[in-house]
């Protein structure tokens, strides 16, 4: 269930910062797909025009901070999983972290990259358990429902 070699891991990386964002894309493009934006309506945009495996958001950004962004994100794409990645440490933007956008990690900048992928790596593998056990509900839900039809008829 995890990722095959024709199959990169799908990364949103949101920053105002576009050294940043180029400095993610220079250091991970080879591992994995990566879509950049600059602000939480360009990757809001991205998200509703490709499938997205992990969603990295900067919590300082003028418009919109990284927890309102994946907050607000969640209705229409739940399954991604959140990483938040700020320059500040912030205990009120931990716990809303934790609390209203559901993030799965966070981290301080600048980012260490082998930590990075480190994370990366543990979070893709968060998803696809995810994945694989709604698979697995839905084969017992369809199984039930057959059980019974079967009991039904006897």
């Amino acid at each position: 269930m995890f990722e095959s070699p024709s199959e990169k891991i799908k990364i949103l990386y949101v920053d105002d910062e576009e050294n940043n964002l180029q400095a993610f894309k220079a250091t991970f493009r080879r591992d994995y797909k990566i879509h950049l934006a600059i602000s939480a309506q360009e990757g809001r945009k991205l998200l509703n025009s490709n499938e997205v495996d992990i969603i990295i958001t900067d919590q300082r950004m003028p418009d919109e901070t990284g927890v309102d962004f994946l907050a607000s994100v969640i209705p229409d794409h739940p399954d991604p999983i959140r990483i938040l990645l700020t320059g500040y440490t912030d205990i009120q933007a931990v716990i809303d972290a934790i609390n209203k956008s559901q993030v799965y990690h966070y981290l301080t900048k600048p980012w260490e990259e082998d930590y990075m992928r480190t994370v990366i790596k543990n979070a893709f593998e968060v998803l696809s358990l995810r994945k694989e056990n709604k698979k697995l509900m839905e084969d017992l839900v369809e199984t039930n429902k057959n059980l019974e039809l079967m009991l039904q008829q006897k």
